[in-house]
């Protein structure tokens, strides 16, 4: 009796499309639903009215204000109207004065996507992937949504199909390019406009690093801030990474993932509990990164984004955790290419794993003396973060060059 085998990286790409398809099918629907009872009552209405928003910004976290704050910035000091929805209601964009950008909370979860499927507007920026895959979906009012990146590392570590049905992707390097330029060569998808502006978060945290007095003396901090899910540094060391810290002596100083406090909750109340808040122990939840990073002499992590970040813009060594990450519901399972940041990652930093786990002092001390990891920064630099200090205008001047056109395009077609 024949048996069909599917080896395992292809089973779980294939239980993630299946998994893509039912769940569009079911928002699909209600989607439906809802588009039928808004047309029925107000739709109508509304085409007639000047309600068209020209350029709308949507964030589903207030994690990533850093990233839009710099570009509503710009916008404003344009004198370009912008409206910025957010899906937290305590989002720091919602206590911003501006006179030409309005901020507005639309709802948690579902709610905010609901009021994003019949937006009207021109052009709809925002950094939130998965855009037509699930519950989010297209609106047949919005002529052009642009997508811009929330880390300095591999555009395809999205889930898979994260990025596919953008019109187009702001990027800082052109490693980026390529990997978007294959995806949509073996998907047979048009080709995105793409357009390398920087990274206007990093940017905006140089800048304010640069305006910080230089820390007194102070005894060794290790920051350890680790992504979440199963290739994550808690799920593979559990809480003997924190043993193994505190025996050197230094300061510590633990920052999981935001996501880890809903994803694996159990887990890392767990974690703390084992390991309580002391003299030499803290624990950070910060919504601003900034002054931890700024404490910190060396960072560990795995395929965390705060790794560039801590790395490019506080110029300070890193360590690495052997983790291995399962590709297969993102986007990098299509390539069959090394990650960028895999590759970068021994030029910048030191690799630990269980083998020197219990002389992690030494990896530290050797880490933090070593000049060869400082030439790396400047190669990962060049590399991932291009235009350093003007990302903000090269966004303002996409967005509103590829407005002007879009409403040029429109009024042609009114006339005819």
């Amino acid at each position: 009796m024949l048996r069909l085998y599917i080896d395992p990286g292809t089973g779980s790409m294939l239980f993630t499309i299946l998994i893509g398809i039912l769940g569009a099918a079911i928002y699909g629907i209600r989607t439906l639903f809802m588009k039928i009872r808004f047309y029925a009552s107000s739709g109508r209405q509304e085409k007639n009215d000047n309600s068209r928003i020209p350029l709308a910004i949507f964030s589903d976290s207030k994690r990533y204000w850093n990233v839009f704050e710099p570009i509503c910035d710009e916008l404003n000091k344009r004198g370009q109207k912008t409206v910025y929805y957010t899906a937290s209601p305590d989002d720091p964009a919602l206590s911003k004065s501006y006179e030409h950008v309005t901020c507005e909370f639309i709802g948690e979860g579902n709610k905010a996507f609901a009021k994003l499927n019949m937006l009207r507007a021109d052009l709809l920026l925002s950094s939130t992937p998965g855009l037509d895959v699930f519950q989010w979906k297209r609106s047949r009012d919005v002529k052009w949504y642009v997508h811009i990146p929330h880390a300095a590392n591999d555009i395809v570590l999205y889930r898979m199909f994260g990025l596919d049905y953008y019109n187009a992707v702001l990027l800082s390097g052109d490693y980026q390019v390529r990997q978007i330029r294959q995806l949509e060569k073996l998907r047979n998808l048009p080709e995105k406009e793409l357009q390398i502006v920087g990274i206007t978060y990093m940017d905006a945290m140089k800048k304010r690093k640069e305006m910080t007095p230089k820390l007194p003396e102070h005894p060794v901090t290790v920051l350890l801030a680790p992504s979440w899910g199963e290739s994550a540094i808690f799920s593979r060391y559990g809480g003997k990474i924190i043993e193994a810290l505190l025996k050197t002596g230094y300061h510590v100083i633990v920052r999981p993932h935001p996501q880890s406090f809903t994803s694996e909750k159990e887990l890392i109340d767990g974690i703390m509990k084992q390991y309580p808040q002391s003299e030499q122990l803290e624990w950070n939840s910060d919504n601003d990164n900034f002054e931890v990073l700024c404490r910190s002499d060396i960072l560990i992590s795995d395929f965390s984004g705060v790794i560039f970040d801590f790395a490019l813009v506080y110029d300070k060594p890193v360590i690495y955790a052997d983790t291995t990450m399962d590709t297969a519901p993102y986007d990098a399972c299509w390539l069959n290419e090394e990650l960028w940041t895999y590759s970068i990652l021994p030029q910048i930093g030191q690799h630990l794993d269980s083998n020197n786990l219990d002389r992690i002092k030494e990896v530290i001390d050797a880490c933090l003396n070593d000049p060869r990891y400082e030439e790396g920064r400047e190669i990962a630099r060049s590399e991932t973060w291009a235009n350093i200090g003007h990302a903000a205008d090269s966004v303002a001047d996409y967005l509103i060059s590829k407005l002007q056109l879009l409403q040029n395009e429109g009024a042609k077609v009114k006339k005819q």
